[in-house]
């Protein structure tokens, strides 16, 4: 492994570390809605890049809104087949009584 020879002063450290600094980010505006964007990438409102829609965000939301709605109807379903089998054992536990 190599040693060094001599100490590194502070100023040649620092100076090596000159360009460790974090810039800003540079936003661009969206040229359909002026939502601020980074550059080279999609709108997320508007799903528009270099002035034609790249991503139909109606569609997106739509097919969101639909799973959401079939997650919900599958969680009333589970529901109802639970209702139903408790009933099921309860008859079963009443006809063993009697």
């Amino acid at each position: 492994m190599a040693v060094p020879k001599s100490r590194q002063t502070k100023s040649k450290r620092n100076s090596r570390r000159s360009h460790h600094a974090l810039r800003r980010t540079v936003f661009g505006v969206c040229s359909k809605c002026g939502e601020s964007i980074l550059p080279h990438h999609t709108c997320v409102n508007c799903g528009f890049y270099k002035g034609r829609e790249v991503i139909n965000v109606l569609a997106k939301l739509e097919k969101k809104e639909h799973k959401k709605k079939a997650k919900e109807l599958a969680g009333q379903e589970k529901e109802q087949q639970m209702k139903k089998s408790l009933s099921a054992e309860e008859l079963s536990k009443k006809s063993q009584e009697n």
